[in-house]
C-alpha cells in the first residue's frame, strides 16, 4: 500500500501530464502559494498592539506577544526544510524561546527577512530536491520524514495558516478590526476571492 507522499506525488505527477492542465513546476506552484498567502499573515501582523504581547485569552494558550513572533519566525523553518536534511527545534534552541520583538516595526522586520529568506530559498531549489525527504525530530526523535514540498505545504504554510486564524481570534477578542483574508471579515472587505 502507497502512503500518503507516494500517492500524492503520483497524483501531481499525473496533473503535470494530463492536457488542459497546469504543467507548473512544484517550485512555482509553492511560491505562488506562499506570495498569495503571506502577505495576509504580515497584515495580520500589522495589527499586532506590542503593550498587549502579555495577554492571552485563557491560561492554556500562548500569550499573544508569542504567537505573533511565532508567525514571524516560522518562514525559517520553511529555509531549514530546504536546505538541511532534518531538524530538531529543541536541539537548535538548546530549549529557549526567541526574545519577543520590541516594537510593531521590529516584529514586521523580523516577519519581512525571515519571508525574504525563505522565499529566495525556495526560488532557488529545484523540483528534484523538493522531491526529496526532509525529517523532523524532537530532541532525538523522529516524528515524521516526508518529501520536502509536502512539508513545505503542510507544516510550512498549513502551519502559518493556522496560526494566523488564531491571531484573527486574538485580535477580535481584543476589539482589533480582524482583516479581510479569503473574504470579507466582519471588519473590512477584501480579500482573495474579491
Amino acid at each position: 500500500m502507497a502512503n500518503r507522499s507516494e500517492t500524492l506525488e503520483r497524483e501531481t505527477r499525473a496533473t503535470e501530464q494530463t492536457p488542459g492542465t497546469s504543467s507548473m513546476s512544484i517550485r512555482d506552484a509553492l511560491v505562488q502559494e506562499f506570495d498569495l498567502e503571506l502577505p495576509y499573515t504580515r497584515r495580520s501582523l500589522e495589527r499586532v498592539p506590542v503593550d498587549k504581547f502579555d495577554w492571552k485569552p485563557h491560561e492554556k494558550s500562548m500569550t499573544l506577544g508569542w504567537l505573533a513572533t511565532f508567525l514571524a519566525l516560522v518562514p525559517t523553518w520553511g529555509v531549514m526544510a530546504i536546505e538541511k536534511d532534518e531538524f530538531d527545534p529543541a536541539a537548535a534552541s538548546g530549549g529557549k524561546k526567541p526574545s519577543l520583538p520590541a516594537s510593531s516595526s521590529e516584529l514586521l522586520g523580523l516577519f519581512d527577512q525571515n519571508y525574504a529568506a525563505f522565499r529566495k530559498a525556495l526560488a532557488g531549489t529545484s523540483d528534484a530536491h523538493l522531491r526529496t525527504t526532509w525529517t523532523l525530530r524532537s530532541r532525538g526523535d523522529v516524528w515524521f520524514t516526508e518529501v520536502r514540498w509536502l512539508v513545505l505545504r503542510e507544516y510550512i504554510l498549513n502551519h502559518i495558516v493556522h496560526h494566523r486564524a488564531q491571531l484573527g481570534v486574538y485580535l477580535r477578542l481584543q476589539g482589533i478590526a480582524v482583516p479581510a483574508i479569503y473574504n470579507d471579515s466582519a471588519d473590512e472587505q477584501g480579500g482573495v476571492f474579491r
